[in-house]
């Protein structure tokens, strides 16, 4: 099924516009070099608060993407990605519908336009229509599978077209169809050609309809080969096979080697999965699990880790949208991946404890703390954005926690916290290479410099917030990084340059071996 580039030219399907010319310059496929991360950005797993809004709106900025839905029924992928052969009656009635789709086009046309993130230009996009949830969902997997997929999918578009860049637009069209062809097992194959086919004239594309259908069906009539093509393509170019930047795959290959980089890259490209933690100071699991099965038709697994307390969290499995749940508006859980407790739980607040979060917001590890804590003795929570330290004060008041000062980082603090902490927990801003499955978009904004650019700050935080531990105190450093640089070799760096501080414990939690989140917290405790 290889074409060489002279054999893909010769096959290709020209697009109307002037005969073997370009109509726009080179698509984008893969590149990393349009969207750059802010340095501010923070770890944002799951930022967690919902508000209320006028009328009978909901925004819930607080949740996870996923969870802003229910996931009753979810548009189902198989084990690698790659849907499989396609011999069985559809069971969603609503995928046909052409809504979703029109909206799915819109938010990529936007992101790719701005650079806004695609879970914050989903929220706002459906916030103002009215869908099924089946549509809902349909177009949240859509939107998050193009983004994930982007670079296989261009690989495929580039196949059929001879390499011949095509319009943002037209090239969105053309990933949503190649999306649902390959990708997604309840849209039948007439149906994910006919609706892209629909799609691109109702976005003004009508002179390209044809060209649009003859790719989707020269797919359709090679989709065995293209599948085992597609398959061998994870193996013989994983960055092209498993959509990442080419950059980021060298660099797992050459630490971890080919099967479980292969892993990581896996779990990357699956829908991330939520889950609860128990608030403990409104509720115990026993109440808030007869809340779900009773009021709130919440299905729920069982979810244990060496690092988390008996029944503290859950795996939310079936579910009406999180932000409809009274027991979430109650206090009763809080969501984020068991990945960010395991920080919280080698720092061991206590009763009593003075304890700094010196990047606290939105605010998962120092709710967890005050809950270790029993909302006894004192948190100075500080962080600098004001948006999320919003979020971290409106998570505080739903939790019950009221322990906590939350400050702006520029803000003079309370004479109390001028006496010295017994707990530091330092989470600082990092690349985020351990949510690449939980923040879609990610992946085509890291750039390799980030690894160079971000240690000295991290070091720097660390120096600071550990100057605040009194002797004998500990310090938590952590991040949701994979990479040397941003988790050991910067804890090295701290030991070296700053006396009076021992290595105590350090961990790094991998996708692939532990089934999270990825995540790095070191414990340092200060001499005296």
């Amino acid at each position: 099924m290889g074409w060489s580039t002279s054999e893909a030219k010769d096959n290709a399907i020209m697009c109307p516009g002037r005969p073997g010319k370009s109509m726009v310059k080179r698509a984008n496929t893969g590149s990393t070099d349009r969207i750059r991360p802010r340095p501010q950005e923070r770890c944002q797993q799951n930022p967690q608060v919902a508000r209320r809004t006028s009328g009978s709106m909901w925004r819930g900025s607080i949740l996870p993407a996923s969870a802003s839905f229910s996931n009753a029924s979810r548009i189902e992928q198989n084990g690698h990605g790659l849907r499989g052969d396609r011999n069985r009656t559809p069971t969603l009635n609503a995928v046909s519908a052409q809504k979703p789709r029109e909206i799915a086009a819109r938010i990529l046309q936007q992101h790719a336009r701005t650079g806004q993130f695609v879970d914050a230009l989903l929220e706002r996009e459906l916030a103002g229509e009215t869908l099924s949830p089946a549509d809902r969902r349909l177009c949240q997997e859509l939107v998050y599978g193009v983004v994930r997929w982007r670079a296989t999918l261009d690989w495929l578009i580039a196949r059929k077209t001879g390499d011949r860049a095509q319009p943002p637009r037209l090239q969105d069209v053309l990933r949503l169809g190649l999306y649902q062809i390959f990708w997604l097992n309840r849209i039948p194959d007439h149906a994910a050609v006919h609706e892209t086919v629909e799609l691109a004239k109702r976005l003004g594309l009508a002179p390209q309809a044809g060209f649009v259908n003859a790719v989707l069906r020269a797919y359709l009539r090679e989709a065995g080969p293209t599948r085992q093509l597609l398959h061998e393509l994870q193996a013989t170019a994983p960055h092209l096979g498993w959509s990442h930047p080419e950059w980021l795959v060298r660099r797992w290959l050459d630490r971890w080697g080919p099967d479980r980089t292969r892993q990581l890259l896996h779990w990357n490209n699956t829908p991330a999965r939520n889950y609860a933690r128990v608030n403990l100071l409104k509720t115990d699991p026993a109440r808030l699990l007869e809340r779900w099965r009773q009021k709130e038709n919440v299905e729920y697994d069982f979810f244990r880790r060496d690092w988390l307390e008996e029944n503290l969290v859950f795996e939310l499995r079936h579910h009406p949208p999180l932000a409809r749940l009274g027991s979430f508006w109650d206090g009763w859980f809080y969501v984020q991946d068991p990945s960010t407790l395991l920080a919280v739980n080698i720092l061991q607040p206590r009763p009593g404890h003075r304890l700094l979060d010196w990047c606290a917001a939105p605010g998962g590890k120092t709710t967890y703390a005050a809950q270790r804590m029993e909302n006894q003795g004192r948190i100075l929570a500080r962080d600098t954005d004001p948006e999320r330290l919003e979020m971290l004060r409106e998570n505080c008041e739903r939790l019950g926690i009221t322990c906590a000062e939350i400050l702006p980082a520029e803000a003079p603090w309370p004479d109390w916290a001028r006496q010295g902490f017994d707990r530091v927990l330092v989470d600082v801003p990092c690349s985020n290479t351990g949510v690449l499955r939980r923040r879609v978009d990610l992946r085509w904004r890291l750039q390799g410099e980030e690894l160079h650019r971000l240690p000295p700050t991290q070091l720097e935080l660390l120096k600071q917030a550990a100057q605040h531990v009194r002797p004998g105190g500990l310090v938590v450093y952590s991040t949701c990084s994979l990479e040397p640089e941003e988790n050991e070799q910067v804890v090295r760096a701290f030991l070296q340059t700053t006396p009076g501080f021992s290595l105590e414990q350090e961990r790094i939690l991998l996708p692939f071996v532990d089934g999270v989140d990825g995540a790095y917290v070191a414990r340092l405790r200060r001499r005296g």
